[in-house]
C-alpha cells in the first residue's frame, strides 16, 4: 500500500477543543460519522492534530476495522480513522483498492484485547497489485467521473435538505402562508 498511498493515522485533539458551533476545522472521531459515501459533519475542533484532505479515503482503524468513507473536504481525523492519499493522483484507484481489501481488514476485528484495531505498519504493508501507470490512468479516466457524479449528487442532496429544513421551519412557524396556493 505504501507504494501508492500516503497513510495518515488520526490523532484526537484535546476534548476541550471540540464544538458543534462550526468553530475551527471539521473533525471526525471515527466511523460513527460515516454514511453512504461521505461522513456526516457533527463536530469541529480548534486544535486539529492530523488532517485528511479532500477526496482522501477515510478508513476505520478501530472496531470495526475497514469501514470506508471519502473526505468531502479537508478535515481533522481522530484516532479511530486513517486517511489514504494517492501519491500519483489516482485517488479513485485507492478507494476501490482499499474497498477490495475488506476481508483482509476484517481479520483485524478479532485482534486486540478489547476491540479490533489496525496500526499504520499493518496498513502500509498490505500487499496489493499495482497496475502499470498507463492502466491506472485509464482506470481513473473511467471511474473518476463516476465518483465526481456521486459527489455532485451528494452536494445537491445536501443543498435540497437545507432548503427543505428552512422551508419547513417557516411553514410550521406561520412565517410562510400557503393557504392561497392552488395545488
Amino acid at each position: 500500500m505504501s507504494d501508492i498511498a500516503d497513510i495518515t493515522m488520526g490523532q484526537s485533539p484535546s476534548g476541550s477543543s471540540y464544538n458543534e458551533d462550526k468553530n475551527g476545522t471539521i473533525f471526525f472521531q471515527g466511523r460513527a460519522e460515516f454514511s453512504f459515501r461521505f461522513p456526516t459533519v457533527r463536530l469541529y475542533t480548534t486544535e486539529p492534530k492530523q488532517m485528511a484532505y479532500t477526496n482522501d479515503t477515510l478508513i476505520s482503524v478501530r472496531a470495526p476495522v475497514g469501514d470506508l468513507n471519502v473526505a468531502h473536504t479537508d478535515c481533522c481525523i481522530g484516532r479511530g480513522l486513517a486517511a489514504a492519499h494517492s501519491k500519483t493522483n489516482h485517488q479513485s484507484f485507492i478507494l476501490y483498492t482499499i474497498s477490495s481489501l475488506k476481508k483482509q481488514l476484517e481479520v483485524f476485528n478479532g485482534e486486540g484485547t478489547v476491540f479490533g484495531s489496525i496500526n499504520k505498519k499493518s496498513l502500509i504493508e498490505m500487499p496489493i497489485i499495482i497496475p502499470p501507470n498507463k492502466k491506472l490512468d485509464e482506470f481513473e479516466a473511467i471511474v473518476s467521473p463516476i465518483d465526481s457524479s456521486i459527489r455532485n449528487n451528494y452536494d445537491e442532496n445536501c443543498h435540497l435538505i437545507k432548503i427543505r429544513d428552512s422551508l419547513l421551519k417557516k411553514l410550521v412557524s406561520g412565517e410562510l402562508d400557503v393557504s392561497n396556493l392552488d395545488i
